[in-house]
Formats: C-alpha cells, structure tokens, sequence
C-alpha cells in the first residue's frame, strides 16, 4: 500500500481527492492546522498529521514514510507550499508529486499575478527531479455554491465565455489514477467536464433546484463591479472582478484528450451533479 500525504486536504478540491485515495486503497495522510477539524471532517481511516505547508519542519515529519504527495492548496501560499514541498521530496525519497495547477496557466498569462504563481509553482515541481503530475482543471462545479451567495447570485463578466465544468470527485478519480499509472509520471494533463455552459447557464441551473425564489441571475459588467469595489472599498469585490475581467480574456486554454485518454474522461454532468447534492451525496449543501 502507498502511503499519500495530501497537502490542502480540508479544501474544496483536496477533500474529493482524499477519500478517493482513501477508497482505492491508499494509505492517507493529511496536514493539517487544526487536526481536531480534519478528524471531524474525514473521521476514520485518514492520519492527520499537524504542521503547516508553510513550516518546513513540519512538512518535513509529515512527509515522512509517504510515498508520495498531493498539493492543492491555492491562494497566497500556493507557489510556496509547491517550493517547500519540492525542496523535501528528492531527500525524504518521495516518489510522485500531484500539483493542483489551472487551465490557464501558461506563459502568454503570466501578466496575471496568481498565474505566475502557477507558473513558478510547476516550475520548481519539474526541477527537483522527483516525477510529477500536473492537473490543470478549469472551474469546479463546487463553486457554484459559493458564487451563489445563499440565493442572492451576482456574477461579473463583460463575454460570458463557457466553461468545461467539472466536479470535484471526477478530479479525485483522476488524481488516483494517476498514481497507479506509470504512464502518468511527467505529464501535465488539462480537466475538463463533459458539457461547456457559461457562468450564467450554470448559475441559472443551480439556482433552480437550491434557490427557487431567484427570479433571474445579474450580470455586472466588470467596469461596474471595479467602480462599486472603489467607491465601497470593498476588496473581495475588487479582487473578484480582476479576476472574472482575467477570465473573459483569457477563456478556457489546453486540450483534456491526453487526461481523458489515460485517466478516463469525467462524464459527471451539472445535472448528476444538482441530484447528486439534492440527494445528500458526498457535495451536499447548498
């Protein structure tokens, strides 16, 4: 049995991936803050091991004994938990690392600020020798909950461009497989769902079956949104909009055929997905 540290376990795109390892035999560890918090959340048949990917001592007992080790933590802290993450692994003998990158990582981005950080990130993964895997997913259905804001939708976009959404399961099945698969070592594979629909087609969607009082979903243009988040200093406002206005550019980038070649195509549509929560599945709330 391999033994798998995951990095970023307690999020949104770390959790599927965990009990997917979990329940294919994988032996799970997760780093953690606030152990008390992961054990409630994943119960048993998962080691928790406290420390922060920022600590490298305690990345380093962590990652002690595993075979190998899945980053996906995102946010201000992604390039240098990926940095920290590649400095340990050729001495502690790690033999695969996964890395959470994005669909629109690539050097024509890298004006983007969180882009870079991608960048940067993969770039000390391939350098430190260990084999790697790079998944490069566009938006997680997972999103729409938090995009949703308890019923009270606004989105912000100038193009409304579609995007492969995909759920978070399927990425845990990917990752998975990734380990098992040899062939996987050294690729960078894109993840893709199985059906392109725009920001507002999906959110119209999700709001139909979670909240049914929404009569419409509002669409801010980005120039709007940029002027609201001055005049209120609202920050996550702000950031949000550069972050949609980046999205509108730069669409969806990269080809899933190589992910679904090897890997297996993700084939959970929106709608298994809004059953699947409806049902209390493993995505469960709204």
């Amino acid at each position: 049995m391999k033994r798998i540290l995951v990095v970023g376990g307690t999020g949104m795109l770390g959790g599927p991936v965990a009990r997917r390892l979990r329940a294919d035999g994988f032996d799970v560890r997760l780093l953690a803050r606030d152990v008390g918090k992961a054990a409630t959340m994943f119960g048993d048949g998962f080691d928790v091991a406290a420390g922060d990917v920022t600590d490298v001592d305690s990345l380093a007992r962590a990652l002690a004994g595993c075979d190998g080790v899945h980053v996906s933590v995102g946010g201000p802290v992604d390039q240098l938990s990926a940095e920290n993450v590649a400095a340990l692994a050729p001495r502690l003998g790690l033999e695969r690392i996964t890395y959470i990158s994005g669909a629109t990582a690539a050097e024509q981005n890298r004006w983007f600020p969180m882009t870079a950080q991608k960048l940067d990130a993969e770039a000390a993964i391939r350098a430190c020798g260990v084999p790697f895997t790079i998944f490069c997913p566009t938006w997680p259905m997972e999103q729409l909950p938090r995009l949703a804001r308890g019923g009270q939708p606004l989105l912000i976009s100038d193009r409304l461009p579609p995007y492969h959404w995909f759920a978070a399961d399927d990425l845990g099945r990917m990752v998975s497989a990734a380990y098992r698969l040899a062939a996987a070592a050294g690729q960078r594979f894109y993840v893709y769902g199985p059906e392109a629909m725009t920001m507002k087609e999906a959110m119209e969607r999700y709001c139909r079956a979670f909240h049914p009082q929404v009569e419409s979903v509002s669409v801010m243009p980005v120039e709007a949104a940029r002027a609201m988040a001055k005049s209120t200093g609202n920050q996550m406002l702000g950031f949000f909009a550069e972050l949609m206005a980046y999205f509108d550019r730069v669409g969806e980038m990269g080809d899933p055929a190589g992910a679904d070649r090897l890997l297996g195509a993700l084939e959970t549509t929106l709608e298994a997905w809004i059953e699947d929560r409806q049902a209390g599945g493993s995505g469960a709330g709204a």
